[in-house]
């Protein structure tokens, strides 16, 4: 026993030293956290400068700092004209009053020092440089009229006494400030209707507080109990209290600008001067409460119109056309559920006041979790399910209302929000299974499912057990976003496919799928083929742009060696003798027999650059435009020759050369090598010849012009 006493002494001494071991560690890992935090905040504080801080006009800061600054400005637009008219309470609290005085004038200071601090777009960019913001600020309207309402004009106390707290109504200068914390608190609200009526009240009553003390201090000019009009006389204990004087004013004021109840007729000028006064003020405050409640209750008319479909209009629509008494209560329970419910239908219309990308937050903020739940899209890409949050529609089916029949065109799928819905049979009784939250049908018939035996119709009848919350995605919205991500269309038809095979409505057939296959391959092959007849067409068209250059660069040449035989000049006796040939009659024949050679030449070039195109290619490339150019080309010559028919200098020799050279060209002819060889390429003996020729030509021509 003694042992086991030890045995379980020892095991708890263990246990308190691991305890205080444990607890030692935890107190010096949190001293060294807060030693790291500390260590955080002095790097902070070294590396914040003063000088070039800058506050955002847009942050949560300068937002709070302005609901701050309605306190000093209201107070002293209420307090100071208070405490002038009512000597009694400015002097009673005195102490009171100069504490807050002065400290609603550091708050000014602050302000002013925030002011100069706060950064400004400019072009969009927020700019934060303290030089150019301080620039700013003192070249503005803005500090002429901060400064001006903090200049110590209470050293006046000296000269009228500290019972004349008038002489701050510079501190009023203040109010545009509380203009922009009002707007801005305006914006940010989630009751904007409810705020302005707030904000036209706060303007009332402070409008009712000044007209009580200027009536106060009115009564007290003219005297206290001179008449009905002005405030009773002080010496009744019952109008002495301060709390009374107030009250009893303000009262009064109330009642002048409402114009409820018999005010005193007033018996001086004063009065009736105050009085009139009043009911014109009194005019301006019923119509700006008027306008503004009327505002509001258009805006919130609007906003139901906007929320929730017009009822007054469908109910004058039922009546005109006597509708049975049972669907009207229908239709009558259907909208007492949106108002209700606060159920929004018209969401995409309110959304539409905003820009895309906020517009598809907010639509993936409040429908992303319910799509989410989708089996069907649980696997797709977050970019395709923020495209289909924005084509979601929202539905509302009634009790026992059939969302589709079966044998129905199906042009949209639904997605189960909230409610129960039943798959019945077709005598709307047997119910085959209960669809509720993240279900969704409807899909079969817009995906268009090769194979589906139903086609595009649905398959089963739907119908809600009670009011339920739908989400209707058409076919067209579908298509469109799935055709920017094929994988999810992929998808999203292999699960159609299941639900088919599972149903029985799926057309299995093989033989289909070989025809694709046979049909895929007879495309590949005719490509192929067009391929093939395109890389000819390009041989072709290369084999032609290079006949043609070849063409082209000889003309060049024979016009080039043209003009420079006709820019040489012949000397006269040369001109003499070419006349006398003419007269000879030898010329005409020696440029017949020519041009019968030179014709035989080219007919021969003709054929050796047909035969060229033909050796290349393997086949007929010549065309109409290369026979065109060979045309003229060979009509150029002909001109050529027929116009130095009669330029020939000694006709005899001349025949003789004129024969030689034919009988060369012909042998030149026969012994020309196989076809497509270059051969309309001529040697350069024969170009010499017949540029001598040509010369001799030229200038008998000129001869006989001359």
């Amino acid at each position: 026993m003694d042992n086991l006493g030890d045995v379980g002494a020892n095991k708890w001494q263990r246990l308190l030293r691991w305890h205080r071991g444990h607890k030692v560690n935890e107190e010096g890992d949190n001293g060294v956290k807060e030693e790291g935090k500390r260590n955080r905040l002095l790097e902070l504080n070294r590396n914040f400068n003063w000088k070039d801080w800058s506050v955002d006009p847009a942050e949560q800061f300068y937002y709070v700092w302005l609901q701050v600054m309605i306190f000093p400005i209201v107070y002293n637009s209420v307090i100071i004209i208070l405490r002038t008219c009512f000597t009694m309470i400015a002097l009673s609290y005195l102490p009171v009053w100069l504490t807050l005085d002065y400290l609603a004038d550091l708050m000014y200071i602050i302000d002013m020092v925030i002011t100069v601090h706060t950064g400004y777009l400019d072009q969009g960019i927020l700019i934060r440089d303290i030089y150019q913001l301080k620039k700013r600020y003192l070249h503005s309207k803005r500090f002429l009229r901060d400064v001006v309402s903090l200049l110590p004009t209470d050293l006046l106390y000296f000269v009228f006494g500290i019972q004349t707290p008038m002489v701050r109504i510079n501190r009023l200068l203040r109010i545009p400030r509380l203009n922009e914390a009002l707007d801005r608190m305006e914006t940010r609200t989630s009751y904007p209707n409810t705020f302005r009526i707030s904000k036209l009240m706060i303007y009332i009553f402070v409008l009712i507080h000044w007209n009580a003390c200027l009536y106060f201090a009115l009564s007290s000019y003219i005297g206290f109990g001179s008449d009905r009009w002005v405030y009773p006389n002080m010496t009744n204990p019952e109008f002495a209290s301060m709390r009374r004087q107030y009250i009893y004013c303000f009262w009064f004021s109330a009642q002048i600008f409402t114009t409820v109840g018999d005010t005193p007729l007033p018996k001086r000028e004063e009065e009736y001067l105050f009085m009139i006064a009043d009911l014109l003020i009194a005019v301006l405050v019923f119509a700006s409460i008027v306008g503004n409640v009327g505002n509001v209750i258009t805006s919130l008319r609007d906003r139901d119109n906007v929320f929730f479909p017009n009822h007054e209009l469908v109910k004058a629509y039922l009546r005109s056309h006597h509708i049975s008494k049972e669907l009207r209560q229908r239709i009558d329970n259907w909208y007492q559920h949106l108002h209700i419910n606060k159920k929004i239908m018209r969401e995409n219309e309110i959304l539409q006041q905003l820009p895309v990308h906020l517009r598809t937050e907010i639509a993936v903020s409040v429908h992303l979790p319910t799509l989410s739940k989708v089996t069907i899209f649980q696997s797709c890409e977050k970019s395709l399910l923020e495209e289909l949050v924005l084509k979601l529609n929202p539905q509302v089916f009634s009790p026992g209302e059939y969302v589709c029949r079966k044998g129905d065109v199906g042009h949209e799928m639904y997605i189960i929000k909230e409610g129960k819905l039943a798959v019945v049979a077709d005598d709307g009784i047997t119910e085959f299974a209960v669809l509720s939250e993240g279900n969704f049908f409807g899909e079969i018939s817009i995906l268009n499912i090769k194979g589906n035996k139903s086609g595009n119709r649905r398959t089963a009848n739907i119908r809600s057990i009670g009011y339920s919350d739908l989400f209707s995605l058409s076919k067209e919205d579908l298509t469109d976003v799935l055709s920017e991500f094929p994988a999810a269309k992929c998808h999203l038809e292999e699960k159609g496919r299941q639900i088919l095979t599972k149903m029985g409505m799926l057309e299995e057939s093989g033989e289909g799928t070989e025809g694709e296959t046979e049909k895929v391959e007879t495309k590949i092959q005719r490509l192929e083929r067009n391929l093939e007849i395109l890389q000819t067409k390009l041989a072709r068209l290369m084999v032609e742009l290079e006949s043609s250059n070849r063409k082209m660069q000889a003309r060049v040449e024979q016009l080039e060696w043209e003009v420079a035989a006709l820019g040489t000049q012949l000397p006269e006796d040369v001109e003499g003798e070419l006349a006398e040939g003419r007269g000879e009659g030898v010329g005409g024949e020696v440029g017949w027999e020519r041009e019968e050679a030179e014709g035989e030449e080219e007919k021969g070039s003709d054929t050796k650059v047909k035969k060229q195109g033909q050796g290349e290619d393997g086949k007929d490339v010549t065309k109409e435009g290369d026979g065109e150019s060979t045309k003229s080309t060979k009509e150029d010559t002909e001109r050529t020759v027929e116009g130095d028919k009669s330029g020939v200098k000694d006709a005899g020799n001349q025949g003789k050369t004129i024969e030689d050279d034919k009988e060369k060209s012909r042998e030149k002819g026969d012994d020309r090598p196989g076809k497509g060889d270059g051969a309309e390429i001529e040697p350069e003996d024969e170009k010499d010849e017949k540029s001598a020729e040509r010369k001799s030509e030229d200038g008998g021509e000129n001869g006989k012009e001359d």
